[in-house]
């Protein structure tokens, strides 16, 4: 639903300036819907150039070009990294109170990056901490982004494996097809197993929560049954949970020979708010053949792999280990589309019968903001900057039950 009868809320996106980084976080595909609710956009001059969309196709949507002064002195700043991920960023300057930030923030790993949000009196929204709820979906940035990771990651091992995915009969012999063997079966996961069957490889997956088997196999791929107690039969809100030292220990012995067979290792297991668990340990990599990959797409929470070094290739008798990061930034006309839309329906929340309302009183939104009124408001992450936790909001009280309250329907049969 447009504004109305108010006037009109500007959004600006600044350039990326995070080493590496070549997403935008809003694409030209997403303007149309962020127009049509009641928003104005300013991009800074040159933000989409990285990601393959020149100023022109963004004045084009209907968007305004300016500078980087420009673009943060609107009244929503949206970014793939907030701050550059920079808790000294000189654009900390630039925000004021009363503003609304909206980007990837990392909260749990660089509290830092709130608390200067914070300081600064704008209202900080996390998008990972977005639920993983249905409703919720077209927001999810982890998702979105993951589905990329998951591609590129298969592309990235084809390319260092010295031999080929398909299965290939010529006059000269046959080739028999790669095995992949793929660690975690959420979004990023599937993605992997899905294109590493597109190009002909025999794929295994493994999953600490046994209700995925059901996805592997439906992808062609074969779910690995390990014999361990992981208590994830019902994920919390999407994800995984830590395991024990003592059943991490027990999924290593188990993994190994799987691990041994494997031409490529694809390890995408994360745990929210926490560093990855090391699932491959040095010794199960030497016992890969010479010239097997690994893509630790964890590097940068610690890495799944015990030698992973993110950023780059580390040999172990012969076998790389590849520590990926920003693999979506690798693909960065689509990585930014699906952000971008993401971002746009985020904003969508934040109009309310026709007006812009950043306090919404929302789940999603409650859940995803971190900062606001100066402090920082989210418990976890005040617990990792050492801060006191807030109070929790009370739940609401019941409704009373009187003598003529109408009979359920389930009640009534």
């Amino acid at each position: 639903m447009a504004m109305t009868d108010t006037p009109r809320i500007v959004v600006g996106v600044p350039r990326e300036h995070r080493a590496g980084e070549t997403r935008v976080a809003l694409s030209p595909t997403a303007l149309p819907q962020i127009t049509q609710a009641g928003f104005d956009v300013v991009i800074e001059a040159g933000a989409g150039d990285r990601a393959g969309y020149p100023d022109a196709t963004f004045t084009a949507r209907g968007a305004r070009v300016g500078t980087r002064d420009e673009a943060f002195g609107t009244d929503v700043v949206v970014q793939v990294n907030v701050m550059d991920a920079d808790a000294s960023s000189a654009d900390l300057s630039r925000l004021r109170p009363g503003q609304v930030v909206i980007g990837a923030v990392a909260p749990f790993a660089r509290p830092e990056v709130v608390k200067a949000v914070a300081a600064t009196g704008a209202t900080l929204f996390a998008l990972e901490l977005v639920p993983r709820t249905t409703r919720a979906q077209s927001m999810d940035i982890l998702s979105s982004q993951a589905a990329v990771a998951g591609y590129k990651a298969v592309l990235t091992a084809a390319n260092a494996l010295p031999k080929m995915f398909p299965l290939l009969t010529t006059a000269a012999g046959t080739i028999a097809p790669a095995k992949v063997f793929i660690v975690g079966a959420g979004v990023a996961g599937l993605a992997a197993i899905a294109t590493s069957r597109r190009l002909g490889a025999l794929v295994e997956a493994y999953d600490v929560r046994p209700a995925a088997r059901e996805e592997v196999e439906s992808l062609g791929a074969r779910f690995v049954e390990l014999p361990l107690e992981t208590g994830q039969e019902a994920g919390s809100g999407g994800y995984a949970t830590q395991l024990s030292e003592e059943a991490i220990r027990k999924q290593q012995e188990l993994m190994a020979t799987t691990v041994a067979a494997s031409d490529v290792v694809i390890t995408t297991a994360q745990v929210q708010g926490s560093t990855a668990p090391v699932i491959i340990t040095t010794e199960m990599v030497r016992g890969m053949a010479p010239g097997s990959v690994i893509i630790d797409l964890a590097a940068e929470q610690g890495g799944n792999c015990e030698p992973t070094v993110a950023g780059e290739t580390v040999d172990v008798d012969g076998v790389r280990v590849i520590g990926v990061v920003n693999l979506p930034g690798a693909i960065p006309v689509h990585a930014s589309q699906l952000f971008g839309k993401n971002v746009a329906n985020f904003l969508g929340l934040m109009v309310v019968d026709g007006r812009f309302d950043p306090g919404v009183d929302d789940a999603v939104m409650k859940e995803s903001v971190v900062a606001s009124g100066g402090d920082v408001v989210n418990n976890r992450v005040r617990e990792a900057l050492g801060l006191e936790r807030l109070p929790e909001p009370e739940p609401p009280a019941p409704a009373p039950v009187t003598d003529d309250a109408p009979v359920p329907e389930e009640a009534a049969t």
